[in-house]
């Protein structure tokens, strides 16, 4: 018999509807009800992803006896805040990425989960995606050998707008915490946390993060270079270089449903294809809560803090801080 953990999403963005979608490849998770800050919202999004309970507020939401798990899809500035008030309304959490904006509200959300008991995860969703999931255990085996260097790119061209989310202080906007943190969380996974840091920023007209350019290094010769921008594109790809072989995850390596290995003139490729990519996450979350587990061994609560921690470090490197901090 299979034991359905009760879902309910804060938001009703484009990331909260891809949400809603992937929890229909999940049997072991029943999404249940959806929480804005209008009725008119939430009737909407209910109405379009089949949803039977909707609330115009998010009080209104956590307060449903009936969910044990809260995804929270909202902007960056209101991760904190929302994430808060599911845990002290008993629920578990699942945050997208990032986790906080800075990193006294992620230790501050951590040490809440922590007291309660909860679960509390970073939706880092490409971590979970059979094809990450595939390089990282046979990385891990030793079939590659050492991972000597990471390079990696997120980049997307959008028009500047001073009202969008990605340039606008008051939403935590910028480069590094929306796209940036794909490399970034990708070089803390493969390689732990960076000995030493060095970058370059070109912020934007508001005062955030527009291009970025980074590099960390790791002891023992080891290093990621890494980039991100919000004005112009990339293939966004992510290149592994190890002892033995080349490992490539390319034309955005967040979602990819292929790799290549390559030695000399051998090219293996792997392909991985999946149905949404959410649903990877959303399956482990429940597992993890119908295990009884409070944090994941994939995406760890002091992974994610030390996630924000660099980022923090960068921001303060470039002169970028938000109005609210």
């Amino acid at each position: 018999m299979c034991i359905r953990d009760s879902w309910g999403i804060i938001g009703t963005g484009n990331i909260a509807g891809k949400l809603a979608a992937a929890t229909r490849f999940v049997p072991e998770a029943e999404l249940l009800a959806v929480g804005s800050r209008t009725r008119a919202s939430a009737d909407t999004f209910a109405d379009t992803q089949g949803i039977p309970r909707r609330y115009p507020s998010y009080e209104e939401l956590v307060a449903d006896p009936d969910l044990d798990v809260i995804y929270v899809a909202t902007p960056h500035n209101l991760h904190h805040a929302n994430t808060l008030l599911a845990l002290e309304a008993g629920k578990h959490v699942l945050c997208e990425k990032p986790l906080a904006v800075n990193a006294d509200q992620a230790a501050e959300m951590i040490q809440t989960a922590r007291k309660k008991s909860l679960f509390l995860m970073e939706a880092m969703w490409t971590r979970f995606l059979p094809t990450w999931a595939d390089i990282k255990a046979r990385l891990d085996s030793g079939e590659f050998g050492a991972l000597k260097a990471l390079q990696a790119d997120f980049c997307i061209e959008l028009p500047y707008d001073p009202e969008h989310r990605l340039f606008n202080p008051e939403l935590a906007g910028g480069a590094l915490l929306d796209l940036g943190i794909y490399p970034v969380s990708l070089a803390s996974w493969l390689l732990g946390s960076p000995e030493t840091m060095s970058s370059w920023a070109e912020l934007a007209p508001t005062g955030v993060d527009l291009r970025a350019a980074m590099t960390f290094t790791y002891g023992g010769g080891r290093f990621a270079q890494m980039s991100t921008a919000s004005d112009v594109w990339s293939m966004g790809d992510a290149t592994l270089l190890t002892e033995k072989k080349l490992v490539r995850a390319h034309r955005l390596f967040l979602d990819a449903r292929s790799y290549e290995v390559t030695d000399f003139d051998r090219t293996e490729t792997v392909r991985k294809p999946y149905e949404n990519g959410f649903e990877f996450q959303v399956r482990h979350t429940c597992e993890r809560v119908t295990g009884g587990d409070t944090e994941s061994p994939v995406m760890s609560l002091d992974e994610s803090l030390d996630i924000v921690r660099t980022m923090d470090a960068l921001r303060a490197e470039w002169g970028v801080k938000y109005p609210f901090e």
